[in-house]
């Protein structure tokens, strides 16, 4: 193995996010009902995604589930999302009583598809679940237009979307609700949590009670106004975050630019489809970087792992055809006595069966390992051409 393949670990930290926590560990207020490192973190990252609004939580799983709560989504009720993405995306759902229901991707973006969307509404529909796959912006026109014409709650699942923008602003508050990720692998970490990002000042207050097990701004210890869950973040979590936040401009320069080198070096290869440039996506977050190869993804597999790339992945298996996601929803639309809408998704499919990622860490190498994957990639395309 050459050294071009020892490629940065992540997560990336030093002497401040130490220094950081031992100042919360100092100061004894380690949970966020005694300190105020959360609750100035949800301000500085909902500032940085110009959101008006900004509660963080445990996960961005339950982030999910949370921002469906707080928009009224329930038992029975459907809640639309694609079949390409993280088993959370349609999980939550489940996890609040309603049913995932499944519409198909754009066979170029990987992105859900507006049109297949609007074709998968019933008198049940309540949400639709918009992800930014990769750290791509999706259609977000097209999508909230959807959202005034139906009356459906649009929630951007940003967990791999941070500092991304469409039109120049940032995701997250574009639809009603954004939720956002802090998981180990993701571009600002604390190794678990998430937030909730709105505009609505409502949509806010619903949210901080069901992280805060129902409580209200300004209550009493024992009021609960509503039932709520349990979801807050630890003051050590936001103090990692804070400095992550402060670290995340710089790390994201390498990644574009690492980005932008690989789409140049490959988008002319015949036998590999990148997703196409859109004048919309004025910041990618650059979590994955993702290549379709419709008769190379083994070969290519294979070269990338012999040449000691061995994080290049094959990606998700599509959620319409995952067991327990099936079983869950089948189980709720049996006992209301509903219909349970079959999910026909053949670009799912197809993009499952011909994508590789390559992780972020990937994108954070120098422009000479950036150049020893595409040489890698390449080579393997033409060999089997």
């Amino acid at each position: 193995m050459g050294d071009h393949t020892m490629m940065p670990e992540w997560p990336q930290y030093d002497d401040d996010e130490a220094k950081a926590l031992l100042e919360v560990l100092n100061s004894g207020n380690w949970g966020s009902t005694s300190g105020d490192v959360v609750a100035t973190f949800e301000r500085e990252f909902a500032a940085y995604q110009q959101a008006g609004f900004g509660i963080c939580l445990s996960n961005g799983t339950l982030a999910i589930a949370a921002a469906l709560r707080a928009a009224g989504v329930g038992i029975g009720d459907e809640v639309i999302v694609p079949p390409y993405t993280f088993i959370a995306t349609a999980s939550a759902a489940l996890f609040v009583g309603a049913v995932p229901v499944f519409a198909d991707v754009d066979l170029d973006t990987h992105l859900l598809d507006p049109v297949a969307v609007e074709a998968a509404i019933t008198e049940r529909t309540k949400a639709v679940i918009v992800v930014h796959l990769a750290g791509r912006p999706a259609d977000l026109d097209a999508f909230t237009a959807l959202g005034r014409r139906h009356g459906l709650t649009i929630i951007e699942d940003a967990a791999q979307a941070h500092g991304a923008a469409y039109k120049g602003r940032p995701v997250g508050a574009i639809g009603d609700l954004g939720t956002f990720s802090f998981q180990s692998s993701k571009n600002i970490t604390a190794g678990e949590g998430g937030a909730v990002l709105t505009d609505n000042d409502e949509l806010a207050g619903a949210l901080y009670s069901l992280v805060n097990v129902g409580r209200v701004p300004g209550g009493g210890w024992y009021q609960h106004e509503a039932v709520g869950y349990n979801l807050r973040l630890t003051e050590f979590q936001a103090a990692i975050l804070r400095v992550q936040l402060r670290r995340h401009p710089a790390v994201q320069e390498v990644r574009e630019r690492n980005a932008r080198l690989l789409t140049d070096l490959l988008r002319d290869v015949d036998g590999i489809h990148l997703a196409p440039e859109d004048p919309a996506i004025t910041a990618h977050g650059r979590h994955l970087f993702l290549l379709r190869l419709p008769d190379h993804r083994e070969a290519v597999l294979q070269s990338l792992a012999t040449a000691g790339f061995t994080r290049a992945s094959s990606g998700y298996v599509p959620l319409h055809r995952n067991a327990a996601v099936l079983r869950e929803s089948k189980a709720i639309t049996e006992k209301l006595g509903q219909p349970y809408p079959d999910a026909d998704c053949p670009n799912a499919d197809t993009v499952s069966a011909e994508t590789i990622w390559l992780p972020q860490t990937y994108l954070l190498g120098t422009e000479d390992q950036t150049r020893a994957i595409t040489t890698t990639i390449t080579s393997a395309v033409n060999e089997t051409n």
